[in-house]
């Protein structure tokens, strides 16, 4: 069933149970960097979401909500001006805003303009500093205090800094030569920042994330990717972090002596420079996928003297990052699609989903998808419907324009948003949960 979401009274939307453990989203996909959630779907066999609780335009882009506590962290990008909003969580309020210079398109823009623009990546959050961090398209990165209503800590320009200079072409087909300016979330670990710049003096550089200064660049030089960030991964017991880059998946030491040293190099290359949709991992495993010249999945087995391939695959995701859960990967790309993680075989697909697409796993072993235009639907993964695609519900959020941003749960919200900055927030929820 779908239905266009109406408003409904105040009183209606706050007296609305919100089931199972509420949670912060304080990442790029999420607490566990994985979209996987510990809160429940909300569905009761009839019911779903209720909304929108409150809504607000915040500008170009296709960066997505961070939620800690009862705020709300969005950007966006107006006249030359990339703004962070604080709002209420619960009424939508705005608590405070903070600007900064900025243009539509990154310096070296090339191509798919009308795909993309404004503010693209997802903020990162850190609960020790209570500092926002964010990176701007055209490469300034900014430190933001929470504490200080949004006061300015730090700020640089990567493509200052390091000069960087514009994607190159990589295809052997000429003509694909795409620069999207800068997408990817920065990520905090323990006291560094660590953000992939992409430069000829490492392809990754960690900032101590008090001060904005210099820890450490890597031994990997190569071209930023498009993706939503790098990953952290454990290797033999040794933080990491992966990433995909312009040419290559590449994991790095993070911590001592040999931060910065290259563990795994492996060769992915696309048309376009299209790699975007983020590594996903998975304790030992990564899963990186990419479409065009190189429509493929692919799982790699990640060592500390490098990379084995598990499977390959003739299945791909242009743009939705795979989650992986208990056996299985799903993702939102021409269709929901989920596969067996030990094999790489099909186990079933379906779902009216085009090239945009996100989702997210609830602790109830539910997959809320996130596409088109502006649709969201609810689907059981394979622990319910394990042979075939089962759709619940389905709602219209948005129908004007590209559904880029990821969807986010968290303190039993749902918080929708597409490329014009529109943004939705929905009440997950009505009653017990049906198992």
């Amino acid at each position: 069933m779908r239905r266009t979401i109406c408003f409904l009274p105040m009183f209606c939307l706050l007296s609305v149970a919100m089931p199972g453990e509420a949670a912060d989203w304080p990442h790029w996909r999420g607490p566990a960097r994985n979209d996987v959630s510990s809160e429940q779907s909300g569905w009761n066999g009839q019911f779903w979401v209720t909304g929108p609780l409150w809504e607000i335009n915040v500008g170009e882009g296709s960066s997505s909500a961070v939620v800690v506590g009862d705020r709300v962290y969005l950007t966006g990008w107006s006249q030359n001006l990339d703004t962070i909003f604080c709002l209420n969580g619960e009424t939508g309020k705005e608590l405070w805003r903070q600007s900064c210079q900025s243009p539509r398109y990154g310096r070296f823009a090339m191509g798919d303009q009308k795909l993309y623009s404004g503010a693209c990546s997802t903020p990162e959050y850190d609960s020790d500093t209570e500092l926002l961090f964010t990176l701007g398209v055209d490469g300034d990165l900014n430190a933001w205090d929470t504490r200080r209503d949004g006061q300015l800590s730090w700020s640089l320009n990567v493509y200052d800094r390091y000069d960087v200079e514009r994607r190159p072409e990589v295809a052997e087909r000429k003509k694909t030569q795409r620069d999207y300016g800068y997408m990817s979330s920065p990520l905090v670990i323990g006291r560094q920042l660590i953000v992939e710049v992409g430069a000829r003096a490492g392809n990754l550089v960690s900032f101590d994330k008090r001060t904005g200064s210099e820890l450490w660049r890597s031994e990997n030089r190569d071209e930023a990717g498009h993706t939503g960030g790098p990953v952290p991964i454990r290797v033999q017991g040794v933080p990491c972090v992966a990433v995909l880059t312009l040419r290559n998946l590449v994991v790095t030491r993070v911590e001592g002596a040999e931060a910065g040293r290259t563990v795994v190099v492996y060769p992915w290359t696309t048309d376009y420079g299209n790699n975007i949709a983020t590594a996903a991992v998975s304790g030992n495993s990564i899963i990186i996928t990419s479409a065009y010249n190189h429509f493929a999945m692919c799982r790699l087995k990640i060592t500390l003297n490098g990379a084995t391939k598990v499977w390959e695959n003739e299945l791909a995701s242009g743009v939705c990052s795979p989650v992986i859960h208990e056996g299985h990967v799903y993702w939102a790309w021409r269709g929901v699609h989920c596969v067996d993680f030990e094999t790489g075989s099909e186990i079933w697909s379906g779902g009216k989903v085009g090239s945009q697409g996100s989702c997210i796993l609830t602790g109830d072993d539910r997959l809320i998808v996130y596409a088109n235009k502006g649709s969201l639907s609810l689907l059981e993964t394979a622990k319910r419907s394990p042979q075939k695609y089962t759709q619940l519900a389905a709602e219209t959020v948005f129908s004007k324009t590209d559904a880029w941003p990821h969807v986010v749960l968290a303190e039993g919200r749902l918080i929708c948003r597409d490329r014009d900055g529109n943004v939705r927030c929905l009440v997950v929820g009505s009653g017990p949960v049906a198992n």
